[in-house]
């Protein structure tokens, strides 16, 4: 996930594309996300992430690689207005059912043989707020959004212990946390 610099991980218009990261940083992510068996998201997470499950190949090696990452990796949409609007996700090893719950997050992992990253501000404040997180990784970008969707729920609070710090190419920064 990556927020600007005030901590936003879209700016108030909805925009994204500032956190969008070059061929080098892209490599970079590869190399984090290899070990992922499961993807949970959230509506808005999905729609931006479809992309990777229609990519034309030969486009550039990093992106390519993250598709092939991508396709290989199971997803969980959690989204009532999908659910509620009756929709089906046709994406590939691709699931949906309705907000994530603490007690879902438990069963999706204990299912799981590997990493479960969730994604998504929305969707991850849930798994925040009950202290299911083990790892909170963001990169930084260098860019000052004024507003938006908020990378953190509102009232989360937590102590917590810097166990990476990654300089980029593009003067964006990847950061890792463990709980304390």
């Amino acid at each position: 996930m990556s927020c600007s610099l005030d901590g936003y991980v879209a700016d108030a218009s909805g925009d994204f594309d500032w956190g969008a990261p070059d061929d080098a940083v892209h490599a970079f992510i590869n190399d984090r996300v290899r070990d992922a068996r499961t993807f949970v998201v959230g509506r808005h997470m999905y729609d931006a992430m479809r992309v990777w499950d229609t990519w034309e190949l030969g486009q550039s090696a990093a992106s390519d690689e993250f598709a092939e990452i991508w396709r290989g990796i199971d997803k969980v949409v959690c989204s009532d207005g999908l659910v509620a609007e009756g929709a089906v996700v046709d994406a590939p090893r691709t699931t949906l059912e309705p907000r994530l719950t603490p007690d879902r997050l438990a069963q999706i992992v204990a299912g799981t043989d590997g990493v479960v990253e969730v994604s998504g501000p929305t969707t991850a404040a849930t798994a925040l707020r009950a202290g299911l997180v083990d790892e909170l990784t963001v990169r930084v970008v260098p860019h000052v959004a004024g507003g938006g969707l908020g990378l953190l729920p509102e009232g989360w609070q937590a102590d917590l212990t810097r166990a990476e710090c990654v300089p980029l190419g593009d003067g964006s920064v990847f950061l890792r946390y463990t709980r304390a």
